[in-house]
């Protein structure tokens, strides 16, 4: 029954790290594409006039990346479940598949946010909502928005591939219940 614990423990604390992640995330996505936020993301979120700034960009990283942990830790947790006997075993494998999806999710961020800022004019080929009054701005947000959810994407594999590391340790080890 320790699994199952351990199980929704981590699942938890997926879903907590990706929402404090998103939040953390708009903070530099504010700073270099407030456009993206007040011709779009507050208004899509119905975020109030007098939280249209950064913490308003927070709530709308929370709500937006949450659910994340979620995508990506029930497969992966649940394959961990299905796969290691030893609680600590779980435990680490984890830990160590949620800090490799934040570094490909990071990276992906990052690689969105280079290609706003280096090249403007690919990006600019992108369809933008009329609602939008500076591009540029909207387009680095955007982009590294765009980024942040392919790493997600690109994390999940990552993460599983993690887990099953880590079961095949458990397994090499015995994987006896303690």
């Amino acid at each position: 029954m320790a699994n199952w614990r351990t199980f929704l423990a981590l699942l938890a604390l997926g879903v907590v790290t990706a929402g404090v992640f998103g939040a953390l995330h708009n903070q530099l996505s504010y700073s270099v594409g407030a456009s993206y936020f007040h011709d779009l993301k507050f208004p899509q979120f119905r975020i109030g006039e007098d939280l249209q700034n950064r913490l308003g960009a927070a709530l709308v990283g929370w709500r937006a990346s949450w659910w994340m942990g979620l995508v990506i830790g029930i497969p992966a947790f649940g394959l961990g479940l299905l796969t290691m006997k030893r609680r600590e075993t779980f435990l680490s494998g984890g830990l160590s598949a949620i800090g490799a999806v934040l570094f490909v999710v990071l990276v992906g961020a990052m690689g969105g946010l280079i290609l706003g800022l280096l090249a403007p004019s690919v990006a600019s080929e992108l369809p933008i909502p009329d609602s939008v009054i500076d591009t540029e701005s909207y387009l680095r947000a955007a982009l590294m928005h765009d980024g942040a959810y392919l790493g997600g994407l690109a994390g999940l594999p990552v993460a599983m591939m993690t887990i099953w590391r880590s079961a095949r340790a458990d397994r090499k080890n015995g994987g006896a219940d303690e």
